[in-house]
Order: C-alpha cells, then structure tokens, then sequence
C-alpha cells in the first residue's frame, strides 16, 4: 500500500475564488469527470488524504451545493487519447504527458485556461514555465515532474551490471526484465542505449530502434504499466526501465526476500506531466476551481507524499514537514536541482512527433508486439 502520511497545515487556508457558477445553491448535484493516470492521486488508503472525497466536501462548503467526481484512471498517454480522441466520453480535467499536450492542443483537444479562475499557478516554479510542450502556458498547469530510469532487485542483479540502459538487454537476467507497454517509452530505452534522438523524424533510425528492441524480447518478461508495481515488489520480476517516483512505492512494498534499488542512466527521459481541461468538457469552471484546489498546500502536499513523483509546486517542495517525511534520499533523487530542470528537460525530453513519424512508430510498435 501506498506510505502513510499525517494530514498537514489542516488549517491552512485555501485560495478563494470568486467564480460563480451556473446553478449554485440549488439542491441539484454538479459532476465533474476527472481522467488520470492510475496511482496518481492520494485517495484514502492508509489513513492518507483522500483528495477528491475532500475537493467535494469543501466544494459544498464554499460554495453551496453538493458534487460529485466521477474519476477515472489509464495506463498510457495514448490510451487516454485515443478514448477521448473517439469522441465517445466526455471529461472535465485529464493530466497527460508533455508530449501528448502538445499534440492534442495542436490538434485543438484542449480548452485554453482562464487563470484568473486558478490562482495558486503562482506558486508553480519558474523553471516549469513556457516549456516547449505549451510556450505560452495556455493549456495546462504543472502536477508533477520525474525521470525514466531503472529499478532493479539487488538480491538479484549484479552490481557490476548497473549504471545504463545496458541492464535492459543482459540475457543474464532473461526472464525477469519488464519493458514499457507503450511504445514510446518502450522506444526511447533502445535510442537512449545507442545514442539516438528521441525525435527523429528519419524513418531509419527508428528502424534501428525497432531491431534492438527485437533482440532485447526474448529477454522480455512482460510488458507492462500498472502491473509493474506487484510484479517488482513481489520479486517476480528483477529488472524494469519505469518512472523513478514509482521506485519509492515499490520499495515501500516490497516483499522481505526482495531489495529493490534505482539508478538513473546518464542520458534519459524527463517529463512533466501537466492539468488540463479537453475541449469535451461539460464545465470549465468548474474544472478550472479543482485545478486551483490541486494546487493548494494541504492536497498539493499530499498527493506528492502520496504518489512520490517530485512536484513543481513551491508549496510542496519548500515545506520542511515533507521534506522530513520524504527523507534526505528521496528528497536528493526527487529535487537533485529543481532551478536547472529546464536544461535537461529542453535536452533530453520527448516532443510531439509529427503525424507521419507517429503512424511509422505504431506500425513498428505492433511489428515488435507480434513478433
């Protein structure tokens, strides 16, 4: 389970808005439908902050009328867009990747945000702004940043196979590696082992790519997402390429015959992941007061403490109760040097690919998937 956290600063005060909405006061219930990635948010287990039971407790509060949020989660950034994409559901705030916001506001899936409806953007670090993926920071707001790297069982692997993304292809540990069920992800292990750009566009070197790939599955456990989790902590697994604030749950879960260890490889992926309002959504308003709330000391705090990805927040990263709580070691693979995250970022990060060399990528990703 999820690190238990002691609810912080339970008096601190939230930022008042003061957006009316269509239909406060009455005795009908408002909805807002919230698409997220599983395990990102702290929802109630253990005694943790249960983020969206508390959004709509204060909602009534301040303003009157009872909501409901109907919360949703996904596993990839495709998956997410390729639902929306459909035009067969309609949500109110999704939190994609990078990348794919820069590509659904190309393709005109996000509403541009009324910022005078969410207030506590002021508190999102400087570093985190005008980004390549939104320059002109109209579609989204910051949640949390991180790193790819690599997660292994001590009690398993060698210290003498660690440091790059060589582990991922040792057919020492044939059997026991896991490779992202994504193909970008999955991709951009191969490019960053032999020194390739992640956003070529030339069709060959995504070629090259797909090859090593194809020699790293026989080695393959699985490929997978979610199920990263229980297959690490249990030790049914030994090695996997994931995000690296997932590794602090995993440790946290990890079985007594189990020593699960992190490294970042030199050259890899960091990312940010952002809130944003789809331009399917019902209300925006609406959807613009729980960005605002996400940000707000208590909920912000929590939901880092919770899923231990860093966060761009001041508020968060800048109080001394989560910094005591997360530790020296976690704070020091989190917050190596949050000022200086946008030199890496605009270095080794995805971009948005253009529609060609994304049909060529998922026609190579199932290639890999059926071969």
């Amino acid at each position: 389970m999820k690190k238990m956290i002691s609810v912080l600063l339970a008096a601190a005060m939230l930022c008042c808005l003061s957006v009316s909405l269509a239909g406060c006061g009455s005795s009908d219930t408002l909805t807002l439908n919230v698409y997220n990635w599983g395990e990102y948010i702290s929802d109630g287990s253990e005694g943790s902050f249960d983020t969206i039971h508390e959004f709509e407790r204060w909602y009534e509060e301040n303003y009157g009328q009872k909501l409901k949020v109907n919360y949703d989660t996904y596993a990839s950034n495709e998956d997410m867009y390729n639902k929306i994409s459909s035009g067969a559901v309609s949500y109110d705030v999704i939190i994609p990747s990078d990348y794919m916001i820069a590509r659904m506001a190309g393709e005109g899936m996000l509403l541009p945000l009324d910022f005078e409806n969410i207030p506590n953007y002021q508190y999102i670090e400087d570093s985190f702004r005008g980004l390549y993926y939104d320059p002109q920071d109209q579609y989204s707001v910051p949640y949390t940043y991180g790193v790819v790297g690599v997660i292994y069982n001590a009690n398993v692997v060698d210290e003498a196979d660690l440091g790059g993304w060589e582990l991922m292809w040792n057919d020492k540990y044939s059997g026991n590696i896991l490779q992202f069920n994504n193909s970008r992800d999955a991709f951009a292990t191969a490019q960053y082992k032999l020194g390739l750009d992640v956003n070529d566009t030339d069709k060959a070197s995504w070629d090259t790519a797909l090859a090593e790939l194809k020699t790293q599955a026989p080695l393959v456990k699985s490929y997978v997402m979610d199920e990263v989790f229980n297959m690490m902590e249990s030790g049914e697994a030994a090695v996997a390429a994931y995000y690296v604030g997932d590794y602090f749950t995993m440790a946290d879960n990890q079985a007594e015959s189990v020593d699960l260890q992190c490294y970042v490889p030199e050259v890899t992926n960091y990312f940010v992941d952002a809130m944003c309002i789809p331009s399917c959504c019902q209300n925006k308003e609406l959807a613009e007061i729980f960005i605002n709330y996400m940000l707000s000391e208590e909920p912000a705090i929590a939901n880092a403490e919770y899923i231990y990805y860093a966060s761009p927040n001041s508020l968060v990263y800048n109080n001394a109760g989560y910094q005591e709580e997360l530790g020296e070691e976690a704070m020091a693979i989190l917050y190596p040097d949050i000022g200086d995250f946008s030199q890496y970022y605009n270095k080794y990060a995805f971009r948005n690919l253009d529609a060609e060399t994304l049909d060529y990528l998922n026609t190579l990703w199932e290639t890999l998937k059926i071969s």
